[in-house]
C-alpha cells in the first residue's frame, strides 16, 4: 500500500462521508491533512453536492477549523459550466437547484432563465419545489438537451441518508422517459476538470471516497489511483456489486496517515 501510494503528489478528497459527516468533522481528518502537508503533497477537496457553491463550502470547511484557498474547492458545478460553455456557447439554461447552485453557475457564466430554455441542468436540489420540478419535465418533454449535476442516489448525512441529485434525477427519467447525462463523479469530463485544476497528472492524483459508484469508478480505466474509506455509504461487501474497482481500501482517511 505504501509503495503505491509513492508517487501520489496529490491526493482529491470527497468531503460526505469522507472527510466529515454532515456538520460532524471526523477525527482523523485534521491530522491526515497535517500529515499530508508533511509529506511535501497537495491535497485538494472535490464534491459531488451541487446543492452550494464553492464559497459556501469554504466557509463550512472555516468552520470546522480548515482554511483552504478558493481554489482548492471543487464541485461538480464547475463541470457542468466548462461543459456548456464548451458545448452549447450562449445558451439559456434552465436549472433544477438551489438558489446557490443557480448563483454560481451564473457566476461562472451560464445564461440562467425561467423561461424558453435551450437546455436544462438539474442538480441536488434540497429545496425542490413541485411547480419547478414539473416544468423541468416539460421542458425535457419537448426534447431539450437535459444534464445531471452529479448521479448520486443519497446523500450521507448524521441522521443516514436523503434522496439526492441521482434520486430526483430517476423521478424526471420516469416521468419523461429520457435519460440524463450526468457531470461530476465518475464522468470522465471530471477527470479532465480535476487534472486542469490541480495541474496533477492522472498518474500523480489518488482519489479519495466513501462511495463505488461516483468516488472510485472515477479513477477506473485511468492512470488516477482510487481509495475507498469506509466512513461512508459504501462497505467493503458492496466492492464487486456495483460499478468502481478500488486500488486500496481503507477504514477512514486515518489508516493512510503511516502510508504517507
Amino acid at each position: 500500500m505504501r509503495k503505491m501510494l509513492a508517487g501520489i503528489r496529490c491526493f482529491v478528497l470527497d468531503m460526505d462521508g469522507t472527510i466529515y459527516l454532515g456538520e460532524r468533522l471526523f477525527p482523523w481528518t485534521k491530522p491526515f491533512l497535517a500529515a499530508s502537508r508533511r509529506s511535501g503533497r497537495a491535497v485538494r477537496f472535490f464534491t459531488n453536492n451541487s446543492s452550494k457553491n464553492t464559497d459556501a463550502y469554504v466557509r463550512k470547511l472555516a468552520g470546522m477549523g480548515i482554511d483552504i484557498p478558493r481554489g482548492h474547492m471543487l464541485i461538480s458545478n464547475g463541470v457542468a459550466a466548462m461543459y456548456m460553455k464548451a458545448r452549447h456557447p450562449g445558451a439559456r439554461v434552465f436549472v433544477l437547484g438551489t438558489p446557490l447552485l443557480r448563483e454560481e453557475l451564473a457566476e461562472m457564466g451560464i445564461n440562467i432563465v425561467e423561461d424558453a430554455p435551450d437546455a436544462v441542468l438539474v442538480g441536488f436540489d434540497t429545496t425542490l419545489e413541485y411547480g419547478r420540478l414539473a416544468k423541468t419535465c416539460d421542458f425535457i418533454r419537448a426534447g431539450l438537451p437535459a444534464y445531471g449535476l452529479n448521479p448520486d442516489l443519497n446523500c450521507p448525512v448524521e441522521s443516514g441518508f436523503i434522496p439526492d441529485c441521482g434520486s430526483i434525477a430517476k423521478l424526471i427519467e420516469a416521468s419523461c422517459g429520457r435519460t440524463l447525462t450526468f457531470f461530476g463523479k465518475p464522468s470522465p469530463l471530471t477527470r479532465a476538470y480535476i487534472v486542469r485544476e490541480t495541474g496533477f497528472a492522472e498518474e500523480e492524483i489518488a482519489v479519495v471516497g466513501d462511495r463505488l459508484y461516483t468516488d472510485i469508478a472515477l479513477a477506473d480505466g485511468s492512470g488516477m489511483t482510487s481509495v475507498l474509506v469506509l466512513s461512508g455509504e459504501s462497505k467493503e461487501a458492496d466492492i464487486g456489486t456495483m460499478p468502481g474497482t478500488p486500488d486500496l481500501v481503507v477504514r477512514d482517511l486515518g489508516a493512510l496517515i503511516p502510508l504517507l
